[in-house]
């Protein structure tokens, strides 16, 4: 039973983690109607300032009032320079736009190695590998603390989306966009803002990962499928289901560690990928209808 409960725990604050990635890309599907192929590589990105910043003897969690202001306007930037053209063109490729955030992500990985080479880094702080117990059940401390950060985030989120002007924006854009069109919205205002709020949460889950990971230019290619996946489990264009999705991929792969082996970690999720596409397309926004 204590491993049992120590796996559901492990998941269960690896999801968190995991659906703080999701919503990020999530809310660009949402808004957008594409899936954003380089979701991985900005956090990448974000995870190379933390360690940089760490070099200086910042901790990674102070890092994150950096990086995502930083991953913010690139954000912006790559949206407004290099997608919202791709809009006012006829192509007889529709999916022009996916392809660009391919090369996007191919572009930052190349630049990362070119300025860090391949090897891996890390960020060691004294709380990288500190533990806590309950009973029988050790809690990593950073990825507590991670956990916490990353619920105060998508509350944050849901709150701005909910209460504010822009929030409401960026969902009529997502739920009619014609309709946000005809009730005065500037859609393409809003798909920039709503990119850069995307590659803002996924550089929070960036800095709050950078302590128990290690930090490489091609980590960003396993976390975007893992985005991906979080997405699809969770319905396109779901928030509240990338949640629940971010969550189920966590438990999947922790209980697989421990119950299978940690080198089918990843098969895992692609297995719960293929078996959502075949017997619910919709993920959990079907079930939930939310």
């Amino acid at each position: 039973m204590d491993v049992f409960l120590q796996t559901l725990v492990a998941g269960i604050l690896k999801g968190g983690l995991y659906a703080l990635i999701g919503i990020g890309m999530t809310l660009i599907m949402g808004v957008m109607g594409i899936i954003n192929l380089a979701h991985g590589q900005l956090m990448m990105v974000a995870m190379y300032i933390t360690y940089v910043l760490h070099l200086a003897g910042v901790d990674p969690y102070i890092s994150l009032f950096v990086a995502m202001p930083a991953l913010f306007l690139l954000g912006c930037l790559i949206q407004r320079f290099l997608l919202n053209p791709l809009l006012k063109v006829d192509t007889i490729l529709p999916e022009n736009q996916v392809l660009m955030t391919v090369g996007i992500g191919m572009v930052l990985t190349e630049i990362i190695r070119f300025i860090f080479k391949s090897d891996y880094k890390s960020v060691s702080t004294g709380y990288s590998n500190a533990t806590f117990f309950l009973g029988n059940i050790s809690f990593s401390i950073a990825l507590g603390i991670s956990f916490i950060i990353a619920i105060a985030f998508t509350v944050a989120m849901f709150f701005f989306l909910i209460k504010t002007d822009i929030g409401r924006s960026i969902r009529a854009t997502a739920q009619d966009k014609d309709a946000a069109v005809l009730m005065g919205v500037n859609t393409g205002r809003i798909t920039i803002i709503t990119f850069g709020l995307g590659s803002g949460l996924v550089a929070a889950a960036g800095c709050l990962l950078a302590p128990v990971y290690y930090v490489f230019p091609d980590i960003g290619g396993p976390f975007t499928a893992r985005a991906f996946i979080i997405t699809i489990l969770g319905g396109l264009g779901s928030t509240v289901g990338a949640i629940f999705g971010g969550v189920t991929l966590g438990l999947a792969e922790s209980f697989g560690a421990t119950y299978i082996s940690m080198d089918y970690e990843n098969i895992i999720g692609m297995t719960i990928f293929v078996l959502v596409l075949l017997f619910l397309p919709g993920g959990f926004k079907r079930l939930t209808k939310i």
